[in-house]
């Protein structure tokens, strides 16, 4: 996975909010919670599920402070985008990675295929059932304030992430 969205913003330089060039906060010391965990899975059915409680597990265990429903929303958002590579890429990427990516003031989630198509969250025709997914990710993401995208990758895959605002946490 690119490094892009890695550092003081979860959002790559250039996008709106992007403080690079501003006078932005110094973070004095890094957070108990902060920091970057990836974990590949295999692009089954199986996955969608265990990629849920792995993520559920580490906000838990990291002591990310994410109310019930901003964490309702990133296990919905992990959900949607592990299934999307499981039923759309799992025929030129048999694994799939997900990278949990929490700042002071956000968290990132993201997940990467070796699949070159590029989807777009178009609205759905509501006669079908699913093909909502990624419009689902994406209003998830805009009412909790955040922001997602589709990259590329250097190896011709991409990778889909969503980062979401933290309450800012005062540390003494």
């Amino acid at each position: 996975m690119d490094d892009q969205g890695r550092g003081p913003d979860p959002r790559p330089e250039g996008t709106p909010g992007d403080p690079s060039g501003s006078s932005a906060e110094a973070v004095l010391r890094p957070l108990p919670y902060e920091g970057v965990w990836r974990f590949t899975a295999p692009a089954v059915d199986a996955s969608v599920p265990q990629a849920r409680h792995a993520v559920r597990d580490l906000l838990y265990r990291q002591g990310v402070p994410v109310s019930d429903d901003l964490a309702q929303g990133l296990l919905l958002i992990v959900s949607e985008l592990v299934t999307n590579a499981v039923r759309h890429a799992a025929v030129l990427s048999p694994v799939l990675a997900v990278e949990v990516a929490v700042g002071a003031e956000w968290v990132r989630v993201s997940v990467e295929d070796n699949h070159p198509y590029r989807p777009t969250a178009l609205e759905a025709d509501h006669g079908r059932t699913g093909g909502r997914g990624l419009l689902l990710v994406r209003e998830i993401t805009l009412e909790a304030g955040g922001v997602c995208d589709v990259e590329h990758t250097s190896g011709g895959g991409k990778v889909i992430w969503a980062a979401l605002p933290l309450k800012p946490v005062r540390v003494p």
